[in-house]
Formats: C-alpha cells, sequence, structure tokens
C-alpha cells in the first residue's frame, strides 16, 4: 500500500515537473522572440519602420491608452466577435436539431449546407454591405458566414454518431424523440460542442476582422487596414498582436468553461 502511495506521489510529482517545464519553455521562447525582434530592429538587422519594435509598439499602445483610442477599438471587436460566436453557437444548434428530428429535411439540406461551408466567406462581405450597408450587423453576419455551416455539418455528425444502444434503452423504457435528444444526444454531444466552440472562436473573430476590413469606422480590423494606407505600420502590428491575445484569451475561457462542465456533468 506504501509502494502505490508513494509512487503515486512520484506520479504526480513529475506532472507538475514537466507543466512546469512546458510553462517554462513556453515564456522563454516568448522572451527570446521579443528580445531577438528588439535587438534586430535596434541594431538595423531590419527596418523598424517597415517591422517596428517591441519598445516601438510599446510606446504606441501607451500614446493610444492615453487617447482612449485603443480600448474603444478592441471593446470594438471583441463586442462583435462574441456576439457572432453566440449566434453561431445558438443557430447550429437550431438547426441541427430540426435536421436530426427530421431525415428528410437533412437529406435535402446537406448539399447545399456542403456549399455553404465551401464558399470563401471573404467573397460574402462585399455583397452583405450592399446588402445590409456597412453597419455593426453586416460585421456581426460576415462573423457568422465564416463558422455557422462547418458547425452545423461538425454537430450533425456528432447527433448521429451517439450510442445506438442507449437510444435503444430510451425507446424501450416508453421514451419519445425528444426524450433521446435531452437524455442522450445532447449530453453524448458536449465534447463535440465544446470542441466546436473551441474552433468557432477563432474563426468568429477572423470574420468579424474581414468585415472591419470593408464595413468598419472602428474596431482593430479597420486599425490594420487604415494603418497600412496611411504606413502608421505600429498600429498594423499592435493590432494584430493584440488579435492574438484576444484569440488566446478566448480559447482559454472555452477550455475553462468545458472543464467545469464536464466535470459537473
Amino acid at each position: 500500500m506504501t509502494e502505490i502511495s508513494l509512487a503515486q506521489q512520484n506520479f504526480l510529482l513529475a506532472q507538475k515537473r514537466h507543466k512546469r517545464s512546458v510553462r517554462t519553455s513556453r515564456l522563454c521562447i516568448f522572451l527570446l522572440f521579443f528580445g531577438l525582434w528588439e535587438v534586430a530592429s535596434q541594431s538595423g538587422l531590419i527596418d523598424s519602420f517597415i517591422f517596428s519594435s517591441p519598445s516601438k509598439l510599446f510606446l504606441c499602445a501607451y500614446g493610444m491608452i492615453l487617447d482612449h483610442t485603443l480600448f474603444t477599438n478592441i471593446g470594438i471587436t471583441l463586442f462583435e466577435t462574441i456576439v457572432s460566436f453566440l449566434l453561431v453557437i445558438f443557430f447550429a444548434l437550431f438547426i441541427t436539431i430540426i435536421l436530426w428530428f427530421n431525415k428528410h429535411i437533412s437529406e435535402t439540406l446537406e448539399p447545399y449546407l456542403v456549399v455553404l461551408n465551401s464558399l470563401p466567406k471573404s467573397a460574402l462581405a462585399p455583397l452583405l454591405i450592399v446588402w445590409l450597408g456597412a453597419n455593426y450587423n453586416t460585421i456581426i453576419i460576415t462573423g457568422m458566414s465564416v463558422a455557422i455551416f462547418g458547425s452545423i455539418l461538425s454537430l450533425y455528425n456528432s447527433f448521429q454518431s451517439v450510442d445506438t444502444e442507449k437510444v435503444k434503452l430510451i425507446y424501450t423504457l416508453g421514451g419519445n424523440k425528444f426524450h433521446v435528444l435531452t437524455k442522450v444526444v445532447l449530453p453524448s454531444s458536449l465534447p463535440s460542442l465544446f470542441s466546436i466552440m473551441k474552433v468557432n472562436i477563432g474563426l468568429c473573430l477572423v470574420g468579424v476582422i474581414i468585415g472591419e476590413f470593408i464595413a468598419a469606422r472602428a474596431g482593430l480590423g479597420y486599425l490594420i487596414i487604415y494603418g497600412s494606407q496611411v504606413f502608421k505600420l505600429d498600429w498594423v502590428i499592435l493590432s494584430i498582436a493584440i488579435l492574438c491575445i484576444i484569440a488566446i484569451a478566448l480559447y482559454q475561457a472555452i477550455a475553462i468553461a468545458e472543464k467545469y462542465c464536464l466535470k459537473h456533468h
């Protein structure tokens, strides 16, 4: 019993050391990258006007914080991304449930969903602007268009791959299709739903930026396109760096929610 306990303790210690090593390695790579970037910029190995530098980005961010433009643009992009993400999850679940309930509808619409999913969404953005105007609605719908069709197809495949024995058990006990959905299909598809959400949050962010490139007067996408036009490349690179931070933060938030839900489920 003592040997097992010691083995378990050693295993846990090894796991902690491994996690600590991974975090340290990530931090070292991060610091090394920015250190080399700064040195190369200061020494003239790269053109600081084109590639900027960490110190210039810090000063640019500080100046934008003082004039209240940085957090305003971040907030707008974040708002559009979260709204488009939530709408994608809602409509993907709603449409997938309809397809699952009615096999005739699912078989009829399947080729259209495949085609719409394969369509380059950046080509739709100019049309959406003409149809809906240059406003928040257009940007949010552009963000949704990137993710929704793939989400429906992936979620429907997850619904179809549930354990058939559990489904038969529900029907044997006198249940109906609604009971199958709520007791078997949805709980079994929860891991797949969270995997789809992790992918979708990045896709919605990409879609929102595409929409902001064309239709926005504020937001990080607007800063990128405007900065490139007036050669304020510090704005461009700073906005890209912030987008990376936002993507990581949103992904981690979903990962935390996944752990919490699966643990309690």
